[in-house]
């Protein structure tokens, strides 16, 4: 039950840091990516310093499984190091899906990012990490098919109707390659962060745990953080904070897109963590509660093309998280 109640919330927070993203975006600034990531980066820099404090009194053998994976790290400075390269890529992927909201309706964006599993088990299974069965050879056709499929009605809707659909949203778009681009470039960058960690893990390059690595990528998000801020305030020369003409809500966005990022990522681990099998399967359809968020929040509305590409990439996501689940 505790498995079960953790990938709900991993599921609903992975969906909602979304959703809040989406609604901090600003199609007219071309720093709002920066501002998402500035947020995203200090909330998991405060929970990186929260377990490396409870990590100096808590004995691991003596403590649930769960509670270490939410407050618990044995991290040292060399697993930053070590960590750098993965994280770098993880988080450099996340600042380029986060632009990528300015160009592209979240229904569209969601599924695509979230199909990186599929290229990873590609790349790992050509060298030899991983070996694909029936199943994962269909889950990654039909993501495929999918992201293709979106490609295409994407790029050549009708303007005037695209213009048309989008008249109840909060955000027009014009069409362009570089809107349907971008998460295709996440989905790239995200699946080589994902053969990286196979690569530390299943090679053992360095004595490293889980609750290392995750506060490792932590601190590197706390530094693009940094990063961000450094850039938009001294280089852009940008008020970073209260932004002229900037609602109240598009800051409390932020805020909560940072914090469901975080939640999301501490209670993804300890799904890792625990013996729910269905876990990866449930809390990868969280694009699925994107959608549905974007339909109902957002005022989203797409053509049933578009629907039936996102079901399609949506059925192959889901059926590559049940082959991993039953190959373990």
């Amino acid at each position: 039950m505790t498995g079960f109640i953790f990938s709900l919330i991993a599921l609903l927070c992975w969906s909602g840091s979304d959703l809040f993203s989406k609604l901090s975006t600003a199609q007219e600034d071309k720093s709002s990516h920066w501002r998402v990531i500035f947020a995203v980066g200090t909330i998991m820099g405060i929970h990186a310093v929260i377990t490396l404090i409870c990590g100096t009194f808590i004995n691991p053998e003596n403590t649930p499984e769960f509670v270490l994976t939410l407050i618990y790290t044995d991290f040292k400075f060399m697993d930053f190091i070590y960590y750098l390269p993965v994280a770098f890529i993880y988080l450099a992927a996340m600042v380029i899906g986060y632009m990528g909201l300015r160009y592209i309706e979240l229904s569209v964006s969601s599924p695509i990012c979230n199909s990186s599993g599929s290229l990873a088990i590609l790349i790992c299974a050509i060298f030899g990490w991983a070996v694909l069965d029936g199943l994962s050879i269909a889950a990654v056709i039909l993501i495929t098919i999918g992201i293709i499929g979106l490609g295409v009605t994407e790029y050549y809707e009708d303007e005037q109707i695209k213009m048309l659909r989008q008249d109840k949203s909060q955000f027009k778009y014009t069409k362009s390659l570089l809107a349907i681009l971008i998460p295709i470039i996440y989905l790239v960058m995200d699946a080589l962060g994902t053969v990286g960690d196979q690569l530390i893990y299943e090679l053992e390059l360095f004595d490293m745990s889980d609750y290392a690595s995750n506060t490792a990528f932590e601190f590197t998000s706390l530094c693009f953080a940094i990063f961000a801020f450094i850039y938009v305030k001294f280089v852009k020369k940008q008020n970073f904070f209260r932004k002229r003409g900037e609602a109240p809500a598009k800051r409390r966005a932020l805020i909560l897109g940072g914090t469901c990022e975080t939640v999301g990522q501490m209670f993804y681990m300890a799904v890792m963590f625990s013996d729910f099998k269905a876990g990866m399967p449930m809390i990868s359809a969280y694009c699925v509660v994107s959608v549905l968020w974007s339909r109902i929040f957002l005022k989203e509305k797409l053509s049933w093309k578009h629907y039936l590409a996102i079901a399609i990439t949506i059925l192959g996501i889901i059926l590559l998280a049940v082959a991993e689940m039953l190959a373990e």
